[in-house]
C-alpha cells in the first residue's frame, strides 16, 4: 500500500484497530515505509509513505491524488517494471495489466499513462535501463503463459508500443552522462529479502 508521511499517526492507529501489529524497530528508524503484521493469520502490510523505493525510487506524492482508490495505472506498471530480480509472478502481473490497459500519453481510469513513464526513463538511466530489459522479457514470458494468439499479440503489441515511446523520449542531461558509464557501475538497489511475519516486539524476532 501507499500513504502520506503526514498521515502516518492516522496510519497507525488504523492497522491498531483492525488487530495488526507495527514491526516496531524497523518503523521506529523509517520515514518512507512502515510494516504490520496480523500474528493470527501470518499477514503482511506494507505501506510506502509518499517514497517508493525498491530496486529505484519513485516519488508518489503528488500521483496519489489523481486516482481516489489506488495509484494510476502507470505508477502500479512502473512498480512492477522496476524489479531487477524479476521473478515469474511479477511478470504475470505486468502482462495481465497490458492486457488488460492499452497505452496512453495520459492518465486515466483505464489507460496506462506512457508519456509519464518515458518520462521516467529520460530523467533516470537507470530506471531507464531495468524497465527496458523487462520489457524485453515480455515476449519470452507471453510465449509461455499459455495465451491464446489474440491475446499474446495484445500484449507484445502494447509492451512494444511502451518501448518505442520510451525510447523516442528526449533524454536529459543527466541520463546522456550516466548512459556513457553504461552498466560498468550497477544503476539500482537490490532490497533486503522480506522477512516472515513474526511479532518483532517479541523473542520470537529475527
Amino acid at each position: 500500500m501507499v500513504g502520506h508521511r503526514k498521515e502516518t499517526s492516522k496510519i497507525n492507529q488504523l492497522f491498531k484497530e483492525l488487530g495488526y501489529k507495527p514491526r516496531e524497530r524497523f518503523n521506529a528508524f523509517q520515514v518512507t515505509r512502515l510494516i504490520f503484521n496480523d500474528l493470527a493469520n501470518a499477514r503482511r502490510v506494507d505501506i510506502f509513505l509518499d517514497v517508493f523505493e525498491m530496486c529505484h525510487k519513485f516519488d508518489f506524492k503528488k500521483r496519489m491524488e489523481l486516482e481516489p482508490n489506488t495509484l494510476p495505472l502507470a505508477d502500479l506498471l512502473s512498480t512492477k517494471l522496476q524489479i531487477v530480480e524479476i521473478n515469474e509472478k511479477d511478470m504475470k502481473d505486468i502482462l495481465a495489466m497490458l492486457l488488460d490497459h492499452d497505452i496512453s500519453t495520459e492518465d486515466g481510469s483505464d489507460m496506462i499513462n506512457g508519456g509519464y513513464i518515458s518520462k521516467l526513463c529520460s530523467e533516470d538511466w537507470g530506471i531507464y535501463k531495468t524497465f527496458t530489459i523487462n520489457l524485453g522479457k515480455i515476449p519470452d514470458y507471453a510465449s509461455r503463459a499459455g495465451l491464446d494468439e489474440a491475446q499474446k499479440k495484445i500484449a507484445l503489441d502494447r509492451a512494444e508500443k511502451l518501448k518505442t515511446m520510451i525510447e523516442g523520449a528526449p533524454k536529459s542531461m543527466g541520463w546522456k552522462m550516466r548512459a556513457t558509464v553504461g552498466e560498468r557501475r550497477r544503476w539500482y538497489e537490490l532490497p533486503e529479502a522480506d522477512k516472515e511475519v513474526v511479532d518483532s516486539a517479541g523473542p520470537s524476532s529475527k
